[in-house]
Formats: structure tokens, C-alpha cells, sequence
């Protein structure tokens, strides 16, 4: 008979119970005053659990009171823990665009990102979440014509935040529209994008 082994970097969600590489799982432990912590960087010390990277899933785990279970362990735990998570995620994303911005590795501006986009350099799009609709659309051109001209699968697009929710987390590197270029700080900007985008259910690619 044989034996299936599970790849022992894989962790169970508590509500699917199936399992997944950490990085599409958000871990939790018990900090010392007895409330749940969300351990993004799955750096914490102390026994944790998991939970599939969805709001959808994290808003279950709370209503069926699954980390207390988990945890083997008395846990308080915020109500709106969801919300919560979706506020350190953007947080987390936020700062990295600083970083990479410091870097050169995210511009803001249509003209730049329109250049950027049809010479190769864009790993991803970034437009705010009410930017006009004609900018967009200029942006969706040069996305299309660079797939056709390299041959390959569209770049992510990403609508994570609105110019106003930009303007108070950016100040002046606040942006309409932007682009994400090679490298390790742009790279960290998009693998956060697609963490929040998948915690939202918000699709990758399109506008």
C-alpha cells in the first residue's frame, strides 16, 4: 500500500482544512495578554495556527470560533478581525511602495507608466480605485500591445486603494496611475499586491 507524505512545508487551514504553502495562508498566535495577534511575517514565537488568506475564510474562522479550538488555548479574539487584517495587509503594501519609489522601482505618472509598460520594464499596474476611465483605458492599450509584441500573458493590473486613501498614506508620492519596474522592492510590491487582492477576492489581470 502506499503512503502518502504531504510536503512538510505545508500547513491546514482551520476552516477548509485543507492544506497550502504558507505563503497562501495567514498565521495566528496567542500573544501574551491572551488576544489573538495575526502573525503576517510568520515570525511570532508560540504555538499558531492557519487560515487560508481570504476575508472570506478569516470572517468564518470568527463566527464559528474555530482559533480557540485550534489553539487549544483561551483566545480573545476581535470580532472584527477581518477588517483588521485587510488594514495591516494595505499597511504592508503601502510601505513597500515607499520603499520601492525610494528605489526607482515604482514611478508614478501615465506618461512614465505608459513607457514603461510598452518597453518591457512594468511587472505590474497600479491605477487608483476611482482614476478616470480614459486614463485606464490608455494604459489597457499599451498592456495589450506589449502582450501581443513579447508573446506573453498580460501584466497584473491592481486597483487596491482610492486617490484619497492615497494622498493620506503617500502625501506627495501619492498616484493616479503607476508602475511597478524590476527588482527587490518592486518585486515586494507586487507579491503584496497579490496578497491583498487575493484577501479582497478582487481578480489579478484587468481593469
Amino acid at each position: 500500500m502506499k503512503v502518502r507524505i504531504e510536503p512538510v512545508n505545508d500547513r491546514m487551514c482551520i476552516v477548509t482544512r485543507d492544506r497550502d504553502k504558507p505563503d497562501g495562508l495567514i498565521r495566528f498566535v496567542v500573544g501574551p495578554d491572551g488576544a489573538l495577534v495575526p502573525d503576517l511575517r510568520q515570525v511570532l514565537p508560540g504555538r499558531g495556527c492557519w487560515v487560508t488568506a481570504e476575508r472570506s475564510k478569516v470572517d468564518e474562522a470568527v463566527k464559528r470560533k474555530l482559533f480557540a479550538r485550534a489553539l487549544k488555548d483561551a483566545v480573545q479574539v476581535d470580532p472584527d478581525l477581518g477588517s483588521l487584517i485587510d488594514r495591516l495587509l494595505s499597511e504592508s503594501l503601502i510601505g513597500m511602495m515607499n520603499m520601492a519609489r525610494k528605489s526607482g522601482q515604482f514611478i508614478k505618472g501615465s506618461t512614465k507608466a505608459d513607457a514603461s509598460i510598452r518597453s518591457g520594464e512594468a511587472l505590474a499596474v497600479f491605477h487608483a480605485s476611482d482614476a478616470a476611465d480614459d486614463g485606464v483605458r490608455k494604459l489597457r492599450q499599451a498592456i495589450t500591445a506589449r502582450a501581443r509584441g513579447m508573446e506573453e500573458p498580460e501584466i497584473p493590473v491592481f486597483r487596491p486603494f482610492t486617490a484619497q486613501e492615497l494622498d493620506h498614506a503617500l502625501g506627495e508620492a501619492a498616484f493616479i496611475h503607476a508602475v511597478a519596474l524590476a527588482g527587490q522592492a518592486g518585486e515586494g510590491v507586487v507579491k503584496r499586491a497579490k496578497t491583498l487582492a487575493r484577501y479582497r477576492d478582487v481578480p489579478l489581470v484587468g481593469t
